[in-house]
């Protein structure tokens, strides 16, 4: 979720109207990463008493953010019928955006393959530790086995330089390329910064509170390479944002 917010900031600092959906029903956290404190989420959206853009709350560099509910089971196994209502809403607001990211739990839980399914673009998060790895590999086969997902971008996190990423990055991708025969690609990575845990502690997004920290340079890299791209070129899911992009994000 940290990355997540990161990106998303940066995105609004280059001027991109940037929307987080919050979709993890486990944590639930970006509005506390923020140290916002919304009045209503989405379980009230599926509960028929609110509408998305009522809950829908501002964030730094004006990011919006669709706050979600943990610890409430309903949230963590969304009906056929409440799915349908969430893609009518979200098509409802796309037209004044030009990101949604969307933050799903980790693991292969049946609304984490929802919400990647649905995303057009997929980026997974994951980091040397060989549980996230092992998270990863697992998210990569069930959306490509069951779901024909093909393209898988990965990001790998709390790495201490460039040669350290590709490492974890030729660990995750053998694993693809033998047992799946699928090429994944790297897409960047962020730097160990004791500068963002700081930042999570004061309840700031680190690109907002240290700018020019080594983790906010790694992000505005990744940014970049996300509003160079066409995208159109992006593969697309089952929620048709026109001329947009949607970001399936598996975060840790």
């Amino acid at each position: 979720a940290m990355v997540l917010t990161g990106l998303a900031c940066m995105l609004a600092k280059m001027n991109k109207k940037t929307l987080i959906l919050d979709a993890d029903a486990g944590l639930a956290n970006i509005d506390v990463i923020l140290g916002l404190t919304p009045q209503y989420n989405l379980h009230d959206v599926l509960t028929g008493k609110r509408s998305l853009s009522e809950i829908m709350v501002s964030g730094p560099e004006g990011i919006k953010i669709l706050p979600s509910a943990s610890g409430i089971q309903e949230m963590a196994d969304l009906s056929r019928g409440q799915k349908l209502t969430l893609l009518e809403d979200l098509d409802s607001i796309q037209e004044d955006l030009d990101f949604m990211l969307i933050d799903t739990a980790a693991g292969i839980a049946n609304n984490v393959m929802y919400f990647n399914v649905a995303a057009g673009e997929i980026i997974v998060v994951t980091s040397p530790e060989p549980t996230s790895l092992t998270d990863a590999y697992a998210l990569i086969k069930i959306l490509y086995q069951r779901y024909a997902k093909k393209r898988f971008r990965v990001l790998i996190n709390m790495v201490s330089g460039a040669a350290e990423a590709r490492k974890v990055y030729r660990r995750l991708s053998s694993a693809t390329d033998h047992f799946l025969n699928l090429n994944i690609e790297f897409m960047g990575y962020i730097l160990h910064d004791k500068k963002l845990q700081d930042a999570v502690r004061m309840q700031k997004a680190v690109v907002e509170l240290y700018p020019d920290s080594q983790a906010s340079l790694c992000v505005k890299k990744i940014a970049e390479k996300i509003c160079e791209e066409d995208p159109e070129d992006v593969e697309s899911g089952n929620i048709s944002f026109f001329g947009e992009k949607i970001l399936g994000n598996e975060c840790r």
